[in-house]
């Protein structure tokens, strides 16, 4: 009999280990978003975030035609492949929906996964760019030599400060698994896949 009471007391703190463990991976996601969020960092996902009011970037229908952003895109790529916008900015209302395509060529010899990582100036500006759709989501694999295109389409919240007149969205493309490469140096030609 003691035999049978040590096992059920060891099945009993395994299963609450057991869900433990599984109660930690499932609130592991939003603590991750959680923490991006309020240092800024990594915010992979500003578009599934809820606008203030309660209602989402989506359903904004309000643009707000007396006031014109200014949009400037930049692509940095830690690594050998192309990587650029289509424009280099746009000029929109707040509320407007706008689509910005991005190009990509994996320009090495191999196979590679790779991922962009947005960051915004002046920083006050992420909290009121909201992405619906961006390749940034998600992680992509390109084969050698192979071209994408991929949209960023987003909403500025009119609630934007009004003395905010020009945003810029910059990405970062990079490798996923692979080696990060140094920074590039002045030596590196715009061909090169960094925009100049």
């Amino acid at each position: 009999m003691a035999i049978g009471a040590e096992n059920r007391k060891m099945v009993g703190k395994l299963a609450v280990i057991a869900a433990g463990m599984f109660a930690f991976g499932y609130a592991l996601i939003p603590i991750y978003k959680h923490i991006c969020e309020l240092t800024g960092i990594n915010i992979l996902a500003l578009g599934e975030k809820q606008v203030p009011g309660g209602s989402t970037a989506a359903a904004n229908s309000q643009v707000d035609r007396t006031r014109t952003i200014t949009v400037e895109f930049d692509a940095n790529a830690r690594g050998p492949w192309m990587f650029k916008p289509a424009q280099a900015s746009i000029q929109v209302h707040p509320g407007e929906l706008a689509t910005v395509m991005y190009e990509f060529q994996n320009v090495q010899d191999h196979r590679m996964a790779a991922q962009a990582i947005p960051s915004y100036a002046p920083r006050q500006a992420s909290a009121h760019f909201n992405k619906l759709e961006c390749f940034c989501f998600n992680q992509y694999t390109l084969e050698p030599g192979e071209k994408k295109q991929w949209p960023v389409a987003f909403v500025i919240d009119p609630r934007l400060p009004k003395d905010v007149k020009t945003i810029t969205l910059s990405y970062t493309f990079f490798e996923v698994g692979g080696k990060t490469p140094a920074a590039p140096s002045a030596s590196v030609k715009p061909s090169a896949g960094v925009p100049g």
